[in-house]
Protein backbone atom coordinates (compact mmCIF):
# COMPACT_ATOMS: atom_id res chain seq x y z
CA UNK A 1 0.00 0.00 0.00
CA UNK A 2 0.84 3.94 -0.33
CA UNK A 3 1.81 5.98 2.24
CA UNK A 4 -1.74 7.77 2.04
CA UNK A 5 -3.44 4.65 2.53
CA UNK A 6 -1.28 3.49 5.19
CA UNK A 7 -1.67 6.59 6.80
CA UNK A 8 -5.57 6.30 6.36
CA UNK A 9 -6.02 3.13 7.69
CA UNK A 10 -4.18 4.04 10.59
CA UNK A 11 -6.46 7.06 11.07
CA UNK A 12 -9.46 5.00 10.96
CA UNK A 13 -8.46 3.16 14.08
CA UNK A 14 -7.80 6.07 16.47
CA UNK A 15 -10.13 7.94 18.56
CA UNK A 16 -10.96 11.27 17.79
CA UNK A 17 -9.35 12.51 21.00
CA UNK A 18 -5.59 11.03 19.23
CA UNK A 19 -2.43 13.01 17.72
CA UNK A 20 -0.63 11.16 15.25
CA UNK A 21 2.93 12.02 14.85
CA UNK A 22 4.24 10.25 11.46
CA UNK A 23 7.47 9.18 12.83
CA UNK A 24 9.94 10.24 9.87
CA UNK A 25 13.35 9.98 10.98
CA UNK A 26 15.67 8.23 8.48
CA UNK A 27 13.03 8.80 5.55
CA UNK A 28 13.75 11.25 2.71
CA UNK A 29 11.41 14.32 2.38
CA UNK A 30 10.03 13.02 -0.39
CA UNK A 31 7.84 10.25 2.39
CA UNK A 32 6.98 13.33 4.50
CA UNK A 33 5.33 15.05 1.33
CA UNK A 34 3.41 12.19 0.24
CA UNK A 35 1.64 11.66 3.86
CA UNK A 36 1.71 15.73 3.69
CA UNK A 37 0.02 15.16 0.79
CA UNK A 38 -2.51 12.96 2.16
CA UNK A 39 -3.09 15.28 5.22
CA UNK A 40 -0.82 14.94 7.94
CA UNK A 41 0.90 17.48 9.27
CA UNK A 42 3.02 16.21 12.60
CA UNK A 43 6.00 14.37 12.08
CA UNK A 44 8.67 13.19 14.67
CA UNK A 45 12.29 12.77 14.33
CA UNK A 46 15.31 11.92 16.17
CA UNK A 47 18.21 13.79 15.00
CA UNK A 48 18.58 17.58 15.74
CA UNK A 49 20.74 17.87 12.39
CA UNK A 50 18.21 15.94 10.22
CA UNK A 51 15.21 17.70 11.07
CA UNK A 52 16.44 21.22 10.33
CA UNK A 53 17.72 20.68 7.34
CA UNK A 54 13.74 18.74 6.62
CA UNK A 55 12.29 21.80 8.14
CA UNK A 56 13.90 24.07 6.02
CA UNK A 57 12.81 22.43 2.57
CA UNK A 58 9.54 21.45 3.33
CA UNK A 59 6.18 23.12 3.94
CA UNK A 60 6.20 25.75 7.19
CA UNK A 61 2.86 24.39 8.48
CA UNK A 62 4.45 21.11 9.63
CA UNK A 63 4.66 20.64 13.15
CA UNK A 64 7.73 19.38 14.33
CA UNK A 65 8.77 16.52 17.20
CA UNK A 66 11.79 15.81 18.68
CA UNK A 67 10.38 12.14 19.73
CA UNK A 68 14.34 10.69 20.32
CA UNK A 69 17.11 11.68 22.70
CA UNK A 70 18.32 14.52 23.00
CA UNK A 71 21.73 16.06 23.28
CA UNK A 72 21.90 19.23 24.96
CA UNK A 73 24.67 20.51 22.85
CA UNK A 74 22.27 19.85 19.49
CA UNK A 75 19.30 21.74 21.07
CA UNK A 76 20.26 25.16 19.26
CA UNK A 77 19.32 23.24 15.51
CA UNK A 78 16.23 22.88 16.63
CA UNK A 79 15.16 25.57 18.98
CA UNK A 80 14.01 28.10 16.49
CA UNK A 81 10.81 26.08 15.43
CA UNK A 82 10.75 22.43 17.19
CA UNK A 83 6.89 22.37 18.14
CA UNK A 84 6.96 19.75 20.79
CA UNK A 85 10.23 17.97 22.55
CA UNK A 86 9.25 14.29 23.62
CA UNK A 87 12.48 13.24 25.24
CA UNK A 88 13.13 15.54 28.26
CA UNK A 89 14.83 13.41 31.14
CA UNK A 90 16.71 15.49 33.15
CA UNK A 91 16.67 18.84 34.45
CA UNK A 92 20.03 20.01 32.54
CA UNK A 93 18.22 19.26 29.18
CA UNK A 94 15.22 21.08 30.09
CA UNK A 95 17.72 24.31 31.36
CA UNK A 96 19.48 24.25 28.01
CA UNK A 97 15.94 24.30 26.00
CA UNK A 98 15.14 26.64 28.28
CA UNK A 99 18.62 28.68 27.02
CA UNK A 100 17.73 28.23 24.23
CA UNK A 101 13.94 29.63 23.75
CA UNK A 102 14.84 32.74 25.49
CA UNK A 103 17.79 33.47 22.38
CA UNK A 104 14.81 32.39 20.07
CA UNK A 105 12.25 34.81 21.87
CA UNK A 106 9.94 31.57 22.56
CA UNK A 107 8.59 29.02 24.79
CA UNK A 108 9.32 25.70 23.53
CA UNK A 109 6.93 22.64 24.64
CA UNK A 110 8.43 19.48 26.42
CA UNK A 111 7.23 15.85 27.74
CA UNK A 112 9.16 14.79 30.63
CA UNK A 113 9.82 10.95 29.29
CA UNK A 114 9.14 8.75 32.12
CA UNK A 115 11.17 5.41 32.36
CA UNK A 116 8.40 2.87 32.39
CA UNK A 117 9.90 -0.43 30.67
CA UNK A 118 11.85 -2.97 31.59
CA UNK A 119 14.51 -2.38 28.75
CA UNK A 120 17.69 -0.33 30.13
CA UNK A 121 18.40 0.22 26.66
CA UNK A 122 15.23 3.16 27.43
CA UNK A 123 15.79 6.61 28.62
CA UNK A 124 13.81 8.45 31.05
CA UNK A 125 13.27 9.56 34.87
CA UNK A 126 11.32 7.48 37.28
CA UNK A 127 8.41 8.73 39.49
CA UNK A 128 10.58 10.35 42.04
CA UNK A 129 12.66 12.19 39.67
CA UNK A 130 9.22 13.64 37.80
CA UNK A 131 8.21 14.50 41.46
CA UNK A 132 11.60 16.46 42.21
CA UNK A 133 12.32 18.07 39.27
CA UNK A 134 8.16 19.55 38.79
CA UNK A 135 8.48 20.56 42.64
CA UNK A 136 12.07 22.43 42.85
CA UNK A 137 13.47 26.05 42.48
CA UNK A 138 15.73 25.36 39.26
CA UNK A 139 12.39 24.30 37.40
CA UNK A 140 10.64 26.99 38.62
CA UNK A 141 13.04 30.06 37.21
CA UNK A 142 12.30 28.05 33.70
CA UNK A 143 10.33 30.54 32.05
CA UNK A 144 10.66 29.94 28.43
CA UNK A 145 9.76 26.40 28.30
CA UNK A 146 6.49 24.34 29.03
CA UNK A 147 5.28 21.29 30.30
CA UNK A 148 2.69 20.02 28.48
CA UNK A 149 2.53 16.14 29.44
CA UNK A 150 4.05 13.05 29.94
CA UNK A 151 5.71 10.13 27.24
CA UNK A 152 6.87 6.66 27.97
CA UNK A 153 8.15 3.88 25.83
CA UNK A 154 6.54 0.28 26.61
CA UNK A 155 8.93 -2.76 26.69
CA UNK A 156 9.70 -4.16 23.32
CA UNK A 157 7.39 -7.78 24.43
CA UNK A 158 4.77 -9.61 22.68
CA UNK A 159 3.14 -10.04 26.24
CA UNK A 160 0.34 -7.42 26.05
CA UNK A 161 -0.33 -7.89 30.29
CA UNK A 162 3.43 -6.14 30.37
CA UNK A 163 2.90 -3.43 28.08
CA UNK A 164 -0.93 -2.53 29.52
CA UNK A 165 0.46 -2.54 33.04
CA UNK A 166 3.18 -0.12 32.13
CA UNK A 167 0.99 2.32 30.38
CA UNK A 168 -1.29 1.95 33.25
CA UNK A 169 1.38 3.03 35.54
CA UNK A 170 2.35 6.15 33.07
CA UNK A 171 -1.50 7.27 32.86
CA UNK A 172 -1.53 6.73 37.01
CA UNK A 173 1.06 9.73 37.37
CA UNK A 174 -0.14 11.55 34.86
CA UNK A 175 -3.39 11.74 36.93
CA UNK A 176 -1.62 12.26 39.61
CA UNK A 177 0.23 15.37 38.66
CA UNK A 178 -2.96 16.58 36.53
CA UNK A 179 -5.11 16.39 39.52
CA UNK A 180 -2.15 18.17 41.57
CA UNK A 181 -1.55 15.35 44.11
CA UNK A 182 2.31 16.25 43.37
CA UNK A 183 3.39 20.19 44.21
CA UNK A 184 4.58 21.24 40.56
CA UNK A 185 5.37 24.73 39.03
CA UNK A 186 3.16 24.18 35.72
CA UNK A 187 0.59 25.54 33.89
CA UNK A 188 -2.11 22.53 34.80
CA UNK A 189 -4.25 23.75 32.18
CA UNK A 190 -1.74 23.00 29.04
CA UNK A 191 -0.71 19.74 30.99
CA UNK A 192 -3.11 17.81 28.57
CA UNK A 193 -0.38 15.14 26.59
CA UNK A 194 0.18 11.80 27.65
CA UNK A 195 2.76 10.32 24.51
CA UNK A 196 2.44 6.62 24.66
CA UNK A 197 1.95 3.98 21.97
CA UNK A 198 4.09 3.17 18.76
CA UNK A 199 3.48 0.52 15.82
CA UNK A 200 3.04 -2.39 17.46
CA UNK A 201 1.50 -1.01 20.76
CA UNK A 202 -0.47 2.21 19.89
CA UNK A 203 -3.91 0.35 20.09
CA UNK A 204 -3.25 -0.41 23.58
CA UNK A 205 -1.93 2.91 24.75
CA UNK A 206 -5.02 4.20 23.72
CA UNK A 207 -7.07 1.71 25.81
CA UNK A 208 -5.24 3.00 28.53
CA UNK A 209 -5.31 6.74 27.77
CA UNK A 210 -2.63 7.81 25.42
CA UNK A 211 -3.78 10.90 23.63
CA UNK A 212 -0.78 11.15 21.15
CA UNK A 213 0.80 7.87 19.31
CA UNK A 214 3.94 7.94 17.47
CA UNK A 215 3.76 5.54 14.02
CA UNK A 216 6.86 4.95 11.85
CA UNK A 217 6.98 1.85 10.01
CA UNK A 218 3.04 1.32 9.53
CA UNK A 219 3.34 4.36 7.43
CA UNK A 220 6.57 4.48 6.02
CA UNK A 221 7.36 0.87 6.07
CA UNK A 222 10.73 -0.90 7.85
CA UNK A 223 13.29 1.57 9.01
CA UNK A 224 16.30 2.03 6.85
Amino acid sequence: MSIAENLNQIKNTLLPTVDLVAVSKTKPSSFIEEAYAAGQRIFGENRPQEMKSKAEELPKDIEWHMIGHLQSKKTKYIAPFVSLIHSVDKLSLLQEINKRAAQNERVINVLLQVFIAKEESKFGMDEQEVEELLSSEDFKALENICVVGLMGMATNTNDENVVRGEFKDLKILFDSIKNSTIPAHINMEKFTVLSMGMSGDYKIAMEEGSNMIRIGSSIFGSRD
